[in-house]
């Protein structure tokens, strides 16, 4: 068996399992569900790359990238601190 199967076998594994922990859901059903959670798993996984490289080139293409990075920066310590403190959003 060459390494490439055993590869995609213990990540589809490990998919089924971890999905099947977070969901609740039967490890029969789940393992059922697998073609699913891999093709799933497979698209969000593309658009994640998709769109982060064309975040990267306008990042690189751009005028001020320190001014971005440095935003970016300033949007991501909001956030995380205004959720340290608990401080909760209305919802609509």
């Amino acid at each position: 068996m060459s390494l490439r199967v055993v590869a995609a076998s213990v990540a589809v594994t490990a998919l089924v399992l971890l999905s099947s922990w977070i969901f609740e859901l039967p490890l029969e059903r789940a393992a059922l569900l697998a073609p699913v959670l891999v093709v799933g798993f497979a698209a969000a996984a593309g658009l994640v790359v998709l769109w982060g490289r064309v975040g990267w080139e306008q990042y690189r293409e751009s005028r001020h990238p320190v001014a971005i990075a440095v935003g970016a920066a300033a949007i991501v310590v909001l956030v995380v601190t205004l959720s340290f403190l608990g401080v909760k959003l209305p919802h609509e």
